[in-house]
């Protein structure tokens, strides 16, 4: 059973001991200098110990004030921010999630007034990364990444396929009429070194060397390759609005598979009524697109 715990004595020490002043404590929780005093006084009889030594100009804390001090402001201060997620009668919920770049503004932030619409007490917070992610260090609750779904340490659901299409400015793909024109373009590249020796074979020519730029975000690519810099090889679902409205080209067809995105978590961490929310709209927006595609 837990002890009857003394709050108001407890608050009244933590206010005096980052204070280092009953007075200023007093101030700060709005009571008299004697009422935190006294407290003070009560805490220290119950538990014992002397918490404080009381000097002409002041205090200074024992060494089981020091031991006390961090533990309660720690635990205050965690209260507090839950305090603050409370507003209308309803909890707040914080949710972080950390996004490649691509997906982030290629699919999920047009999408994203439908999750605040129908979950406004989700506080979102979004992070961009580069598919590398450390879910303890970044305090992230999911991470979308892409990739074959099999990261160490985590649980992975699969969202969208997204195969690789070529990508070009207007201005070049005139210039491409089948896929053996590629031999004296400017072929941009990802981390990933297999795509475009796999897209080659998928349209039926020999590969070739490729020396072009490499970046290691597909949307930084697409950018450059919308610029007149090269051709991209790049997931073409992710790039509907710049398709839609003519500063991107996919000149051929020919698609190939490098992978696809996926809902990542840590293994072991206890899912949050928020992750719950956020997994069943995000599948249900991701199903409806492959509907929409077939």
């Amino acid at each position: 059973m837990r002890p009857n715990l003394p709050l108001n004595a407890l608050r009244a020490f933590e206010s005096s001991a980052r204070h280092l002043s009953f007075t200023r404590a007093a101030l700060e929780l709005n009571v008299t200098q004697a009422a935190v005093s006294q407290q003070v006084r009560s805490l220290e009889e119950k538990l014992g110990t002397a918490l404080f030594k009381r000097l002409p100009r002041g205090l200074a804390m024992t060494d089981e004030g020091l031991a006390l001090r961090p533990v309660l402001t720690d635990a205050f201060d965690r209260i507090e921010a839950v305090l603050k997620q409370f507003e209308g009668g309803h909890f707040h919920e914080v949710l972080t999630v950390g996004v490649v770049g691509t997906f982030a503004v290629g699919w999920l932030m047009p999408r994203l007034g439908s999750f605040r619409a129908a979950h406004p007490f989700v506080e979102l917070r979004l992070q961009t990364n580069n598919n590398l992610v450390d879910f303890a260090t970044e305090g992230l609750d999911f991470a979308i990444r892409f990739g074959d779904g099999t990261w160490p340490g985590s649980l992975a659901t699969r969202l969208l396929d997204a195969p690789l299409a070529l990508l070009c400015s207007p201005e070049i793909a005139a210039r491409l009429h089948t896929p053996d024109d590629l031999v004296d373009a400017t072929l941009l590249r990802s981390y990933r070194v297999d795509d475009w020796t796999n897209w080659f074979t998928a349209a039926g020519i020999s590969p070739r060397p490729v020396r072009g730029p490499v970046f290691d975000s597909s949307r930084l690519m697409v950018e450059a390759a919308m610029q007149g810099a090269g051709i991209a090889l790049a997931p073409a679902s992710m790039f509907e609005h710049e398709l839609n409205t003519g500063r991107l080209v996919r000149p051929f067809a020919v698609e190939v598979q490098a992978g696809s995105y996926w809902l990542t978590w840590l293994k072991g961490k206890p899912v949050t009524p928020a992750m719950q929310l956020f997994q069943q709209w995000i599948g249900r927006k991701a199903v409806a697109m492959v509907d929409d595609v077939t």
